[in-house]
């Protein structure tokens, strides 16, 4: 792994101001007040949301305070995402704080799955880290990792601790030499203007003639619709931690640099504003 650690910190402290306000059907004993918090780009949602839990708790009665759920302009926030690509996906280009309501009823079955412990959120992110191994080792890095080590990752993100996660995540970005990148890219490609959830398809980082291949190639190969015709004007930003970064990028070194903790690089396809 070329080791660019500024800009490994740079995407690990990552933060978005964020106002959290009590949806206003929610039945309270006295007015709530908002609540105010700096939200990890790089965690999710219910790892980070003790806080405003106790916060709106205080007002409600006992017995209304159940699943807490999250919803930003009539959308529901899938916990199960990184919270930085929430951001880009739906809000990149609405004023700071970001705006979030927060819902104590009616939880959307249809939209939203169920997050009863730390457990469950656990359990998803080594499931992704498994997964984005699989693809770029066959599995061979992680398989050989003991349970400290996959405990250690986890413990990393859940404390926001930069050197005790990358400790273990530098191994999971590492190749051999002679191979000059991953099997393949791990990736999912989200469209904001689409009901699809994700786009994930095999993708090398490496063309057959020996070249790099770039965002801008992945984008190609796999959602052309992004890319600006050359006689036309973008009508589209691809986002990655709040950045549009330049497509002739080689897609290795993203992969390595601008992956989240799971190892996935998320990448958000939103439109353009018009202003």
């Amino acid at each position: 792994m070329t080791d660019d650690k500024d800009v490994l910190r740079d995407v690990w402290f990552g933060r978005i101001p964020t106002c959290f306000t009590l949806y206003q059907d929610e039945i309270t004993e006295r007015e709530a007040e908002p609540y105010y918090l700096l939200l990890p780009r790089v965690s999710y949602l219910t790892l980070v949301t003790d806080k405003v839990k106790k916060h709106f708790q205080k007002v409600m009665r006992q017995e209304e305070a159940t699943e807490i759920w999250f919803e930003y302009e009539g959308t529901p926030l899938k916990w199960h995402y990184p919270i930085g690509l929430l951001f880009d996906l739906h809000a990149s280009n609405t004023a700071l704080p970001w705006s979030i309501t927060v819902h104590f009823k009616n939880f959307p079955e249809k939209d939203l799955l169920h997050c009863h412990s730390k457990d469950v959120i656990e359990a998803h992110f080594m499931a992704c880290i498994k997964e984005a191994d699989a693809l770029k080792h066959k599995s061979q890095v992680i398989n050989e990792m003991q349970k400290k080590d996959h405990k250690q990752l986890w413990m990393g993100l859940q404390n926001d601790k930069f050197e005790q996660f990358w400790a273990i995540n530098r191994k999971l970005m590492e190749y051999p030499p002679e191979d000059s990148g991953f099997r393949y890219i791990p990736f999912r490609i989200y469209q904001a203007t689409t009901e699809r959830p994700f786009i994930q398809k095999l993708f090398r980082p490496i063309a057959s003639g020996g070249q790099l291949h770039t965002l801008g190639d992945l984008l190609k190969d796999v959602c052309p619709g992004a890319i600006a015709p050359e006689d036309g004007e973008q009508k589209t930003q691809v986002m990655i931690h709040g950045i549009e970064p330049m497509l002739e990028t080689p897609i290795q070194w993203l992969s390595e640099h601008m992956s989240y903790p799971d190892n996935f690089l998320h990448i958000s396809i939103i439109p353009r504003p018009t202003d």
